[in-house]
């Protein structure tokens, strides 16, 4: 009978095969695999961590500006709305100014003289006149044309009129109205413009 414990015969054979599986491997690898060029230096990894949290910080700082562009817009387009917000009103309006206006002026001078007819002319100027009260209040205001050079942002050339009295170029004649809502153009005034003669 041998005086070897099976159990230790199982340890050798494991030590054994461990050892011809370690034949080969670095010094370095075989007592715990610690070996210092896989593993960064605390330096390193506090280098890295510094250029992450710099990327990071700078991600931020877009973000926030991005945030605050889009918020600027928003602003800038709500104020726009509620100032343009009458501006489809406004300009459909502006036809009943423009027969007001050629009502009163096709009045003949000889009917505003006569009783019978003051109360309906009294009533078309008022209205006339809340018209354009209105208009005020709402931003609308007319754009002034004659005796001013021609300017293609606000006038609309239909004719061209030979004259001495102006320098060619200039608003002689206003055939209807032009009108701006705050600093947009509703409607272009068109005009006649002077000319040299030929």
């Amino acid at each position: 009978m041998s005086d070897t414990n099976p159990q230790e015969n199982e340890e050798a054979k494991l030590d054994e095969a461990a050892a011809a599986e370690l034949e080969g491997v670095p010094e370095g690898l075989k007592e715990g695999g610690d070996d210092a060029s896989d593993e960064p230096s605390l330096e390193e990894r506090i280098a890295g961590l510094e250029n992450e949290l710099a990327e990071a910080k700078q991600q931020a700082l877009y973000a926030q500006a991005e945030t605050q562009n889009v918020r600027r817009r928003l602003e800038k387009d709500a104020q726009d709305a509620k100032a343009y917000a009458a501006t489809g009103f406004a300009r459909d309006i502006l036809s009943v100014s423009d027969n007001l206006q050629r009502a009163l002026a096709a009045i003949p001078a000889e009917v505003k003289d006569e009783e019978k007819w003051k109360g309906l002319i009294n009533g078309i100027e008022a209205t006339g006149r809340e018209l354009e009260t209105v208009f005020e209040k709402n931003g609308i205001k007319r754009v002034a044309s004659v005796g001013l050079p021609l300017d293609p942002n606000q006038h609309q050339a239909m004719v061209e009129i030979p004259t001495d009295e102006h320098e060619p170029g200039t608003v002689v004649q206003e055939m209807q109205a032009g009108y701006v809502i705050k600093d947009r153009l509703l409607r272009p005034a068109f005009v006649g413009v002077a000319k040299k003669p030929e």
